[in-house]
């Protein structure tokens, strides 16, 4: 089994997180899929994939799939009127950015929503998958290599490692099972209002609270 670490707030450091259900309050898919009436058809696979009862990649391509024909202006609307962050998502980031910590933001949604996370809240890093767009329009279709599971947590290593941060000091947050090889490999994987297995297999879970708890798992 793993042994717990305890990363410090004294130290250089790594923040991973997930964005979809963690940075923020809803699946940025199914909001996209309300616009053409589909929303519980799109959550309920979205659902199962979080849950691991699906192959995430195969299920990201089909649920892209069913919004092909679509006004990309809807994916401004979504990002104005239904996205939220999550309870004490500012207090944390700005909290480690303040001890020098790098923060990285790695999702298996889109990069209309990363890219803008990333510019307001001054984020180290971000991967997402991009959204094929053809005459103002969506095709149905995602751009280059999808980023699942074994990307976010190559991406971790990788961005450790680029910033000469030891993997005792690393901290991945999510809440679905394409997180879970992130929580594995960092020192402190984090189920933050998860799903029932990545609950059991992270080495904590938040259920109640914003992300600004994660601080008390965190040395001063």
């Amino acid at each position: 089994m793993k042994s717990i670490l305890t990363p410090t707030l004294s130290k250089p450091g790594l923040l991973f997180m997930d964005m979809d259900s963690t940075l923020i309050q809803c699946e940025c898919i199914d909001e996209i899929a309300d616009f053409l009436g589909i929303k519980s058809d799109i959550s309920a696979i979205t659902e199962r994939a979080m849950r691991g009862e699906l192959d995430f990649s195969c299920s990201l391509i089909e649920r892209v799939k069913l919004l092909a024909g679509l006004d990309a202006n809807v994916l401004e609307e979504v990002y104005q009127e239904r996205i939220k962050l999550t309870d004490g998502a500012e207090t944390l980031i700005q909290t480690v950015q303040a001890h020098g910590w790098k923060v990285g933001l790695v999702s298996g949604g889109f990069t209309y929503f990363t890219q803008r996370f990333q510019q307001r809240l001054n984020l180290d890093f971000t991967a997402s998958n991009t959204l094929d767009i053809q005459d103002g329009k969506l095709t149905g279709k995602l751009l280059g290599h999808i980023v699942d599971a074994a990307c976010k947590r190559v991406s971790l290593i990788r961005q450790a490692e680029k910033h000469g941060i030891a993997m005792e000091q690393t901290v991945a947050i999510g809440d679905g099972a394409n997180d879970l090889p992130m929580l594995h490999e960092a020192a402190l994987g984090i189920a933050f209002h998860a799903k029932p297995t990545v609950q059991k297999e992270a080495d904590v879970a938040i259920n109640v609270g914003g992300l600004d708890r994660v601080l008390d798992f965190l040395k001063s």
